[in-house]
Protein backbone atom coordinates (compact mmCIF):
# COMPACT_ATOMS: atom_id res chain seq x y z
CA UNK A 1 0.00 0.00 0.00
CA UNK A 2 1.04 3.60 -0.70
CA UNK A 3 0.75 5.66 2.48
CA UNK A 4 -0.59 9.10 1.54
CA UNK A 5 -1.53 12.44 3.07
CA UNK A 6 -4.00 14.95 1.60
CA UNK A 7 -3.21 18.64 2.19
CA UNK A 8 -6.04 21.00 1.20
CA UNK A 9 -7.36 24.03 3.10
CA UNK A 10 -11.03 23.81 2.00
CA UNK A 11 -12.69 20.98 3.91
CA UNK A 12 -15.44 20.03 1.37
CA UNK A 13 -12.79 19.78 -1.38
CA UNK A 14 -10.53 17.78 0.92
CA UNK A 15 -13.36 15.35 1.66
CA UNK A 16 -14.20 15.05 -2.03
CA UNK A 17 -10.56 14.42 -2.93
CA UNK A 18 -10.36 11.72 -0.29
CA UNK A 19 -13.49 10.04 -1.66
CA UNK A 20 -12.18 10.05 -5.24
CA UNK A 21 -8.78 8.69 -4.20
CA UNK A 22 -10.30 5.99 -2.00
CA UNK A 23 -12.70 4.88 -4.74
CA UNK A 24 -10.30 4.83 -7.67
CA UNK A 25 -6.92 4.04 -6.06
CA UNK A 26 -7.34 0.99 -3.80
CA UNK A 27 -3.56 0.77 -3.47
CA UNK A 28 -3.46 4.18 -1.73
CA UNK A 29 -4.16 4.42 2.02
CA UNK A 30 -4.95 7.92 3.31
CA UNK A 31 -3.17 8.02 6.66
CA UNK A 32 -3.70 11.73 7.48
CA UNK A 33 -5.12 15.03 6.29
CA UNK A 34 -4.05 18.64 6.84
CA UNK A 35 -5.51 22.05 6.05
CA UNK A 36 -2.47 24.25 5.44
CA UNK A 37 1.27 24.74 5.24
CA UNK A 38 2.00 24.47 8.95
CA UNK A 39 -0.34 21.56 9.69
CA UNK A 40 0.81 19.85 6.51
CA UNK A 41 4.46 20.03 7.52
CA UNK A 42 3.57 18.69 10.96
CA UNK A 43 1.63 15.77 9.45
CA UNK A 44 4.45 14.90 7.05
CA UNK A 45 7.06 14.94 9.80
CA UNK A 46 4.84 12.79 12.03
CA UNK A 47 3.60 10.18 9.55
CA UNK A 48 6.45 10.07 6.97
CA UNK A 49 4.18 9.38 3.97
CA UNK A 50 5.14 7.82 0.66
CA UNK A 51 2.95 10.27 -1.27
CA UNK A 52 1.41 13.69 -0.64
CA UNK A 53 -1.56 15.11 -2.56
CA UNK A 54 -0.73 18.79 -2.21
CA UNK A 55 -2.87 21.85 -2.87
CA UNK A 56 -1.01 24.74 -4.52
CA UNK A 57 -2.74 27.73 -2.89
CA UNK A 58 -3.77 27.64 0.77
CA UNK A 59 -4.77 30.22 3.35
CA UNK A 60 -1.39 30.30 5.10
CA UNK A 61 0.85 29.92 2.05
CA UNK A 62 1.48 27.70 -0.94
CA UNK A 63 2.42 24.10 -1.51
CA UNK A 64 5.82 25.38 -2.60
CA UNK A 65 6.28 27.05 0.80
CA UNK A 66 5.43 23.76 2.48
CA UNK A 67 7.98 21.80 0.46
CA UNK A 68 10.77 24.35 0.83
CA UNK A 69 10.43 23.97 4.59
CA UNK A 70 10.97 20.20 4.30
CA UNK A 71 13.91 19.97 1.90
CA UNK A 72 15.32 17.55 0.95
CA UNK A 73 12.07 15.93 -0.19
CA UNK A 74 11.92 12.18 0.49
CA UNK A 75 8.30 11.58 -0.48
CA UNK A 76 6.43 11.67 -3.78
CA UNK A 77 4.15 14.61 -4.56
CA UNK A 78 1.12 15.07 -6.77
CA UNK A 79 0.08 18.73 -6.85
CA UNK A 80 -3.60 19.65 -7.11
CA UNK A 81 -4.41 23.06 -8.55
CA UNK A 82 -7.44 25.04 -9.69
CA UNK A 83 -5.75 27.00 -12.47
CA UNK A 84 -2.52 28.93 -11.69
CA UNK A 85 -0.94 28.85 -15.13
CA UNK A 86 2.58 29.58 -13.89
CA UNK A 87 2.47 26.65 -11.48
CA UNK A 88 1.30 24.27 -14.22
CA UNK A 89 4.18 25.34 -16.47
CA UNK A 90 6.63 24.85 -13.60
CA UNK A 91 5.31 21.32 -13.00
CA UNK A 92 5.67 20.37 -16.64
CA UNK A 93 9.22 21.70 -16.91
CA UNK A 94 10.14 19.79 -13.73
CA UNK A 95 8.34 16.57 -14.79
CA UNK A 96 6.24 16.71 -11.63
CA UNK A 97 2.73 15.28 -11.71
CA UNK A 98 -0.27 17.52 -11.09
CA UNK A 99 -4.05 17.27 -11.20
CA UNK A 100 -6.58 19.95 -11.98
CA UNK A 101 -9.58 20.58 -9.72
CA UNK A 102 -12.00 18.89 -9.70
CA UNK A 103 -9.96 15.69 -9.88
CA UNK A 104 -10.60 13.55 -12.93
CA UNK A 105 -10.50 9.86 -11.86
CA UNK A 106 -8.60 8.73 -14.98
CA UNK A 107 -5.97 11.44 -14.53
CA UNK A 108 -5.68 10.48 -10.86
CA UNK A 109 -5.08 6.81 -11.59
CA UNK A 110 -2.47 7.69 -14.24
CA UNK A 111 -0.65 10.11 -11.93
CA UNK A 112 -0.48 7.59 -9.09
CA UNK A 113 0.75 4.91 -11.50
CA UNK A 114 3.51 7.20 -12.77
CA UNK A 115 4.72 7.99 -9.26
CA UNK A 116 4.96 4.26 -8.55
CA UNK A 117 6.87 3.46 -11.72
CA UNK A 118 9.26 6.35 -12.20
CA UNK A 119 10.05 8.02 -8.91
CA UNK A 120 13.45 7.58 -7.24
CA UNK A 121 15.26 9.60 -4.60
CA UNK A 122 17.68 10.92 -7.22
CA UNK A 123 14.83 12.01 -9.50
CA UNK A 124 12.96 13.64 -6.61
CA UNK A 125 15.98 15.76 -5.74
CA UNK A 126 16.55 16.88 -9.34
CA UNK A 127 12.85 17.56 -9.91
CA UNK A 128 12.35 19.77 -6.87
CA UNK A 129 15.68 21.57 -7.28
CA UNK A 130 14.61 22.35 -10.86
CA UNK A 131 11.12 23.41 -9.74
CA UNK A 132 12.37 25.87 -7.13
CA UNK A 133 15.14 27.12 -9.40
CA UNK A 134 12.62 27.87 -12.17
CA UNK A 135 10.40 29.79 -9.75
CA UNK A 136 13.30 32.15 -9.06
CA UNK A 137 14.43 32.48 -12.66
CA UNK A 138 13.13 34.71 -15.43
CA UNK A 139 10.99 33.29 -18.24
CA UNK A 140 14.00 33.17 -20.55
CA UNK A 141 16.20 31.32 -18.09
CA UNK A 142 14.14 28.24 -17.24
CA UNK A 143 15.29 24.63 -16.91
CA UNK A 144 13.70 21.45 -18.26
CA UNK A 145 13.95 17.90 -16.89
CA UNK A 146 14.95 15.35 -19.55
CA UNK A 147 15.02 11.64 -18.68
CA UNK A 148 17.02 9.32 -20.92
CA UNK A 149 17.35 5.56 -20.46
CA UNK A 150 20.55 6.06 -18.47
CA UNK A 151 20.38 9.42 -16.71
CA UNK A 152 18.26 12.36 -15.63
CA UNK A 153 19.25 15.83 -16.84
CA UNK A 154 18.22 19.34 -15.82
CA UNK A 155 18.84 21.35 -18.99
CA UNK A 156 18.75 25.10 -19.57
CA UNK A 157 15.99 25.61 -22.12
CA UNK A 158 18.03 28.24 -23.95
CA UNK A 159 20.75 25.61 -24.46
CA UNK A 160 18.37 23.48 -26.55
CA UNK A 161 19.07 24.16 -30.24
CA UNK A 162 16.40 21.86 -31.65
CA UNK A 163 14.40 18.68 -31.13
CA UNK A 164 13.74 15.90 -33.62
CA UNK A 165 11.12 13.17 -33.29
CA UNK A 166 11.04 9.56 -34.33
CA UNK A 167 7.73 7.88 -33.49
CA UNK A 168 7.31 8.14 -29.68
CA UNK A 169 10.87 9.35 -29.04
CA UNK A 170 12.44 12.81 -29.18
CA UNK A 171 16.10 13.68 -29.59
CA UNK A 172 17.30 16.95 -28.06
CA UNK A 173 20.31 18.65 -29.68
CA UNK A 174 22.08 20.89 -27.18
CA UNK A 175 24.34 23.89 -27.66
CA UNK A 176 27.39 21.95 -26.44
CA UNK A 177 26.88 19.26 -29.10
CA UNK A 178 25.28 16.76 -26.74
CA UNK A 179 22.31 14.66 -27.92
CA UNK A 180 19.69 13.34 -25.49
CA UNK A 181 17.09 10.74 -26.48
CA UNK A 182 13.90 10.72 -24.39
CA UNK A 183 10.81 8.52 -24.64
CA UNK A 184 8.31 11.38 -24.95
CA UNK A 185 6.55 12.66 -28.06
CA UNK A 186 7.52 15.93 -29.69
CA UNK A 187 3.94 17.17 -29.32
CA UNK A 188 4.30 17.32 -25.55
CA UNK A 189 7.47 19.39 -25.80
CA UNK A 190 5.93 21.63 -28.46
CA UNK A 191 3.24 22.60 -25.95
CA UNK A 192 5.84 23.46 -23.32
CA UNK A 193 8.46 25.13 -25.48
CA UNK A 194 6.51 27.15 -28.06
CA UNK A 195 5.93 29.98 -25.53
CA UNK A 196 9.69 29.92 -24.90
CA UNK A 197 10.62 30.87 -28.50
CA UNK A 198 10.46 27.48 -30.21
CA UNK A 199 8.72 26.76 -33.53
CA UNK A 200 7.36 23.46 -34.88
CA UNK A 201 8.59 23.69 -38.47
CA UNK A 202 7.68 20.17 -39.46
CA UNK A 203 6.04 17.04 -38.08
CA UNK A 204 9.47 15.83 -36.97
CA UNK A 205 11.19 19.09 -36.01
CA UNK A 206 10.95 21.69 -33.25
CA UNK A 207 13.53 24.48 -33.42
CA UNK A 208 14.74 27.18 -31.05
CA UNK A 209 14.43 30.41 -33.01
CA UNK A 210 17.33 31.80 -30.98
CA UNK A 211 19.57 29.65 -33.22
CA UNK A 212 17.85 30.36 -36.56
CA UNK A 213 20.31 31.61 -39.20
CA UNK A 214 18.53 31.92 -42.54
CA UNK A 215 15.73 30.59 -44.72
CA UNK A 216 16.29 29.18 -48.21
CA UNK A 217 13.49 30.25 -50.53
CA UNK A 218 12.31 28.01 -53.31
CA UNK A 219 10.83 24.54 -53.61
CA UNK A 220 12.85 22.98 -50.78
CA UNK A 221 11.43 25.15 -47.99
CA UNK A 222 14.51 24.79 -45.81
CA UNK A 223 15.43 26.48 -42.53
CA UNK A 224 19.15 26.70 -41.79
CA UNK A 225 20.28 26.90 -38.17
CA UNK A 226 23.39 28.71 -36.93
CA UNK A 227 25.26 25.40 -36.81
CA UNK A 228 24.33 25.02 -40.52
CA UNK A 229 21.92 22.16 -39.88
CA UNK A 230 19.22 22.14 -42.56
CA UNK A 231 15.69 21.71 -41.16
CA UNK A 232 12.67 21.08 -43.43
CA UNK A 233 9.77 23.53 -43.33
CA UNK A 234 6.39 21.96 -44.00
CA UNK A 235 4.43 23.78 -46.70
CA UNK A 236 1.47 24.18 -44.35
CA UNK A 237 3.78 25.94 -41.85
CA UNK A 238 5.37 28.35 -44.33
CA UNK A 239 3.07 31.34 -43.81
CA UNK A 240 3.20 30.96 -40.04
CA UNK A 241 6.99 30.84 -40.17
CA UNK A 242 7.31 33.88 -42.44
CA UNK A 243 4.98 35.83 -40.12
CA UNK A 244 7.14 34.78 -37.16
CA UNK A 245 10.27 36.05 -38.92
CA UNK A 246 8.75 39.52 -39.15
CA UNK A 247 8.54 39.67 -35.36
CA UNK A 248 12.18 38.73 -34.70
Amino acid sequence: MIRAIIIEDIEPIRQKNRAVITEHCPNVAIIAEADGVKTGQEAIRKYLPDLVFLDVEMADGTGFDLLQGLMPIRFKVIFITAHQEFAIKAFRFSAIDFLLKPIDPDDLVEAVKKTEETMSKDLLEIQFNTLFSNMERSKNNQKLILKTAERIYSVNIQDIVRCESEKNYSTFYLLNGQKLLVSTTLKEYETMLTPMGFFRSHQSHLINMLYFDHYLKGDNHTIVMKDQTAIPLAIRKKEEFLSLLKTL
